[in-house]
């Protein structure tokens, strides 16, 4: 019985087909999106893919010469871009990234609550300094962009928040204590609000949470590392599968979107079996990141401040880590 409500859960998960229709594209036009972690990775990936379908993007980070990239792009594919340099840390930074978006287009029809940071390591080897700003970009971040948002639409009377959950959301993963913990929280921010929007009759409000799947990015570039190794997560999923969910659930807003059949499948688990889930998501987080990934130096990555480079989509972590798992296959077989 419990593998056939597994499989039920992993059947509704999947309802749902991520791409637009021709007319739901020709309706983002002219729609203003507010998007944080604009500068690289699914942020970057939304942001390109909303200026080809000529919707207006307010690019949000805390690089500026890789936003005026990315609107460059932007505008080369049709669409208005807005760069606002932002650390969303910084109440005041948020308020402003608002009021910019408001002066230049008038509304917010979608903000995206993108920015995140990361640290990779046992609990007790991050300092402190990184734990601290974790929290501070991606669950205070999140608030400040949801408060702003959620505000905005009200008096609008309409608007959709989606905000950028993980797998680690329903499933918290060992050696990224502290990220996994904010995204357990980004999660539940998205379930009360929803259930205060639903009782203050603010229908056409949403509140959208997406949980990928571990995706190949410059998110684990920009990592504070202290495990001993390089970064290092299996069966990665490429990031255009996300960025076309994001862009979809900004049309058809939904509570939960998990992103990908592994995602599907580990919502699932967490709920059917919860122990078991998180004791296999550790048991290979250990296997990977502690018994098989090359030495790597001790980094603070991108936590504390910008890192210059790395502002691709992708990450090109599936080509280093094959590579890798070549190199350590060739070197057992004395190769």
């Amino acid at each position: 019985m419990r593998y056939l409500i597994l499989l039920l859960l992993v059947a509704q998960l999947g309802g749902c087909a991520t791409v637009l229709s021709d007319s739901e594209r020709t309706a983002v036009a002219g729609k203003t999106y507010v998007i944080t972690g604009a500068s690289s990775g699914f942020g970057k990936g939304v942001a390109l893919e909303l200026a080809a379908l000529r919707a207006n993007v307010v690019l949000a980070a805390r690089r500026t010469d890789a936003l005026e990239a990315v609107a460059a792009e932007a505008a080369a594919k049709g669409g208005n871009a807005l760069v606002v340099t932002t650390d969303v840390s910084r109440q005041g930074d948020v308020q402003r990234l608002l009021d910019a978006a408001l002066a230049r287009f008038g509304r917010v029809d979608v903000w995206i609550n993108n920015a995140a940071v990361g640290a990779i390591g046992a609990f007790d080897s991050v300092p402190l300094d990184d734990h601290a700003r974790i929290v501070d970009v991606n669950l205070k971040g999140l608030i400040y962009g949801s408060h702003a948002a959620i505000r905005q639409f009200r008096k609008q009377g309409a608007g959709t928040l989606v905000n950028i959950g993980s797998v680690e959301s329903v499933i918290p993963q060992a050696y990224h204590a502290t990220y996994s913990a904010t995204k357990a929280a980004t999660l539940s921010l998205g379930r009360s609000l929803n259930e205060e929007l639903r009782l203050t009759g603010a229908g056409n409000i949403a509140v959208a949470t997406v949980l990928p799947w571990a995706t190949d990015t410059p998110f684990f570039t920009h990592a504070a590392n202290y495990s001993g190794g390089t970064p290092r997560m299996p069966l990665m999923d490429e990031p255009q599968k996300v960025v076309d969910a994001i862009v979809w659930v900004s049309v058809h807003p939904r509570e939960e979107l998990a992103v990908g059949w592994k995602a599907k499948a580990a919502y699932a688990g967490a709920r059917l079996a919860p122990d078991l889930a998180e004791r296999f998501s550790a048991n290979v987080a250990h296997r990977y990141q502690y018994e098989t990934a090359p030495p790597a130096p001790a980094t603070a990555g991108a936590v504390h401040r910008p890192m210059p480079g790395s502002t691709g989509i992708d990450g090109g972590h599936r080509e280093r880590i094959e590579r890798e798992n070549e190199e350590r296959a060739a070197a057992r077989r004395g190769d």
